[in-house]
């Protein structure tokens, strides 16, 4: 026992360079956004620097995983996702998967009239698909202005400027499925109107009520 835990530790150093080099971080960045030290961070990769709780709590939040992942620990046999919510400029988002990188799942909890002020589109690398479970969406992607209710769903290329707000005046919920960039979901679906894909400079967006037997 005492063998599997030294090699479990072990393995953290490696573990933890593996996260921030698929993630494209810095040690820099990645001591700017936990606090700690280039120097301490580098030798935790190492394995110079025996890894605490205290310095795997701000690491595990900072690549959204669980402490159970950074160190390997042994499976409980429970495959119940205990979710821990993180809020960002006033949405909350519930984590819907385990392991880090690849496609990542997170439902989406929009108060109303959220973010505040004027919407702001922004850009960053991947492919998402979101898809409305309740409430009304607005979907500002690239020159295009869209209402999205409940049923309906919308995919797109991150590259493309784009913000998801709630305009109205009750909560909204969304799935999202973010992936890599050109990865792209099959998803088998009946428009609501004919000509509901949009052209452009959009990747894909489309109007739909997904049928019952999506798989």
């Amino acid at each position: 026992m005492a063998n599997d835990d030294a090699a479990r530790l072990a393995s953290v150093g490696p573990r933890l360079r593996d996260l921030r080099q698929r993630r494209g971080t810095t040690l820099t960045q990645l001591a700017e956004i936990t606090g700690i030290s280039v120097s301490t961070l580098s030798r935790l990769e190492s394995g110079g620097r025996k890894p605490t709780l205290e310095l795997l709590l701000p690491l595990a939040k900072a690549y959204q995983v669980s402490l159970d992942e950074l160190v390997d620990a042994p499976a409980t046999g429970d495959p119940r996702i205990h979710a821990r919510p993180i809020v960002r400029n006033g949405a909350t988002f519930l984590p819907l998967t385990r392991r880090p990188g690849g496609l990542q799942a997170f439902k989406q909890i929009l108060p109303p009239n959220t973010p505040p002020g004027e919407p702001q589109q922004q850009t960053h690398e991947g492919h998402e698909w979101l898809y409305v479970l309740s409430g009304r969406v607005r979907l500002l992607l690239g020159e295009h202005d869209l209402v999205l209710t409940p049923g309906e769903v919308a995919e797109f290329d991150t590259r493309i400027p784009h913000c998801i707000t709630n305009p109205g005046p009750a909560p909204a919920e969304i799935l999202n499925l973010f992936g890599p960039q050109h990865e792209r979901l099959h998803v088998r679906a009946r428009p609501t109107k004919p000509g509901s894909r949009l052209a452009g400079s959009v990747d894909r967006v489309v109007g739909v009520r997904l049928i019952n037997d999506v798989g």
